[in-house]
């Protein structure tokens, strides 16, 4: 089930993806974040050997947008997650 938030317009925050259930021993190398639409900006994003986390600015009060994390696996897998962030004015 994908993951929800809501996120005022004004604020900078970060959101996290755990693989830990999908990778068991196998470990994240590579991380990349996707937003749905460029008024959601990704403007920094990092991961460990199971989690992904990016920090997310911006967005268009009362739209949702989604953000998907695609991650490379160190056997050679790939995959993606996606979140949903609504915007809303606090």
């Amino acid at each position: 089930m994908p993951q929800s938030f809501i996120k005022d317009p004004d604020a900078v925050l970060d959101y996290q993806v755990d693989w830990s259930d999908f990778l068991g021993s196998d470990e994240i190398t590579a991380s990349q974040w996707i937003s749905s639409d460029p008024a959601l900006v990704v403007d920094s994003d990092s991961f460990t050997a199971t989690t992904a986390t990016v920090w997310l600015s911006g967005g268009d009060n009362r739209r949702r947008y989604t953000v998907t994390n695609r991650v490379s696996t160190d056997a050679g897998r790939t995959d993606d997650r996606t979140i949903t962030v609504k915007i809303s004015q606090k």
